[in-house]
């Protein structure tokens, strides 16, 4: 009777368990430390026109002080990992909330050039911070079904477990990035009617507050359960987890999974035990550099060759720029040129949630080539158009709107694909025992192409006129498609295991025929 109740209940259609909101809360909150970032970002690009004229600056000057914090951010990355794990996930986002406050009052009290620079260090520390610790604290507090969740899409629930949640939090850091970017806009324009020397300051302090929002709730969350088994205090760990958790049951679960990877034998159960000392991960180097395989060196072309491009392509130029770009499309005043660019902001932000939409269900391959491909189209007809406002003598209306237009369909096209994608494609495509020394060198080459784009722009624009510096991004992203469509294969519903296998043969995925092997042998 007992074995017949129970093969009665094994044919129950499982119930969906209630999801945790006080873990939903935590990952959301510590997700939002990617506005710090995207505020930057749109802030300065309004802010420079005023510093520009208070200040009195040259163009070289500006393109420094706009794209070194993608150098200062690295070093912010760095030093984030070591503090993490001395003071812990939770104590960093504070610190990393501090630094960025620190850095965005500097800023406004700045009364030069020299001192602006420092506050604009100590700012590009903070967002380093925030970048790094962020994903791995939503990683680490999150239970499985929260970590679909935070995508408020029900196609995250649909999905394989194992290997999705780093896509949907890459993917729920880049809507606050660009939200944050939107901010930013909007505070240029708001603040743009302010006197000179007090507009640009209230623009560039106003980025401390979402950091003191921040530092403030981070306070109400817990530490991360997975830090606090690698200093042995497992009895503070299994609270975080019955509180983070969806059951007991999967509370055990997660404990036990992260004591494997920690090293600490299952049957240990004291509320502190003694933890050994991990090994740094010396192999992984040789495995990339001197003894790779096939797949790896495939791999590691891939993922650092979708970061080069991405940034190479030029979207930095236009969100740091966009005022100046719509300038020298036509429109004269500063009300004008802030307004064009908050619709930028608008734009980048609506179709990022797109692509949260259209991620797993057309596939990163296809999405990816349709979007730089649209890219390519953008670039060269904006700088078609730029170049002939600048032959004109008579001022030409069709193509101040078509400037605009191309502005909008360029950062749309950007981020339906290869703004998102290239984050998940090259966390998703590393295997685990590479993925955080690739996944760091991939950071790096995104953050240095972005800082040599956005710190050589103006000047290139002077050498080779604005719309020739189009045309140039234009002829970039084309050959980033090649890059693409001979060297990425498809990752969809793929696991994990899986991924490594589709490397090694470059160009074979593009083939039909292969194709329809691969469907029956799957």
């Amino acid at each position: 009777m007992a074995a017949a109740q129970k093969s009665l209940e094994d044919f129950e259609p499982q119930k969906t368990p209630k999801r945790n909101k006080f873990a939903f809360a935590c990952a959301v909150l510590a997700s939002m430390s990617s506005i710090l970032l995207g505020y930057d970002v749109g802030v300065m690009s309004g802010a420079v026109i005023y510093i520009k004229r208070d200040l009195k600056l040259t163009d070289v000057q500006i393109e420094i002080l706009v794209g070194i914090i993608n150098l200062y951010s690295l070093i912010g990355s760095c030093l984030a990992g070591r503090t993490s794990d001395w003071i812990g996930r939770r104590y960093t986002i504070i610190l990393a909330g501090a630094i960025f406050f620190t850095g965005a009052i500097l800023m406004g009290f700045s009364p030069n050039y020299p001192f602006l620079m420092f506050a604009r260090f100590i700012a590009g520390i903070g967002i380093g911070y925030a970048l790094m610790i962020a994903p791995v604290y939503t990683t680490e507090v999150s239970p499985p079904s929260c970590r679909g969740f935070l995508t408020s899409l029900p196609e995250a629930l649909k999905m394989k477990k194992r290997g999705k949640k780093m896509m949907w939090m890459l993917l729920v850091a880049q809507v606050f990035i660009n939200g944050g970017i939107l901010l930013g806009y909007i505070s240029n324009y708001g603040f743009s009617k302010l006197p000179l020397h007090l507009g640009w300051r209230t623009m560039l302090g106003v980025g401390a507050i979402p950091s003191v929002i921040l530092a403030v709730g981070v306070l109400a969350m817990p530490e991360s359960p997975r830090w606090l088994v690698m200093r042995g205090r497992l009895g503070e760990a299994t609270k975080v987890l019955n509180k983070t958790s969806d059951s007991k049951e999967e509370a055990q679960l997660r404990l036990a999974d992260i004591k494997a990877a920690v090293g600490i034998p299952e049957s240990c159960n004291d509320d502190v035990v003694q933890v050994a000392k991990q090994t740094k991960g010396e192999g992984v180097w040789k495995e990339f550099f001197l003894y790779p395989t096939a797949a790896v060196r495939h791999i590691l072309i891939a993922a650092l060759g979708i970061h080069f491009f991405q940034q190479a392509s030029g979207i930095d130029a236009v969100v740091l720029y966009s005022p100046e770009i719509f300038k020298k499309a036509g429109l004269e005043s500063d009300a004008e040129q802030l307004l064009a660019t908050v619709a930028v902001g608008f734009s980048k932000t609506v179709f990022i949630l797109v692509a949260t939409l259209l991620l797993d269900r057309v596939g990163r391959r296809p999405l990816l080539l349709t979007s730089v491909a649209g890219m390519v189209l953008s670039l060269l007809t904006l700088g078609a158009s730029l170049t002939i406002i600048d032959h004109s003598r008579a001022v030409l209306k069709w193509t101040i709107g078509l400037s605009i237009a191309t502005v909008l369909s360029y950062v749309a096209t950007f981020s339906i694909g290869a703004g998102p994608i290239a984050w998940v494609y090259s966390s998703e495509i590393l295997p685990l025992r590479l993925r955080a020394q690739g996944a760091a060198m991939g950071v790096v080459v995104n953050r240095v192409t972005s800082g040599v784009i956005s710190m050589t722009f103006l000047s290139l624009s002077n050498k080779i006129t604005i719309g020739g510096a189009f045309f140039l991004f234009g002829g970039i992203a084309m050959c980033g498609w090649i890059f693409f469509y001979t060297m990425l294969p498809e990752t969809q519903g793929k696991t994990l295991e899986e991924m490594e296998g589709s490397f090694g043969k470059f160009g074979a995925w593009a083939n039909p025929t292969h194709n329809a092997e691969i469907q029956l042998a799957n």
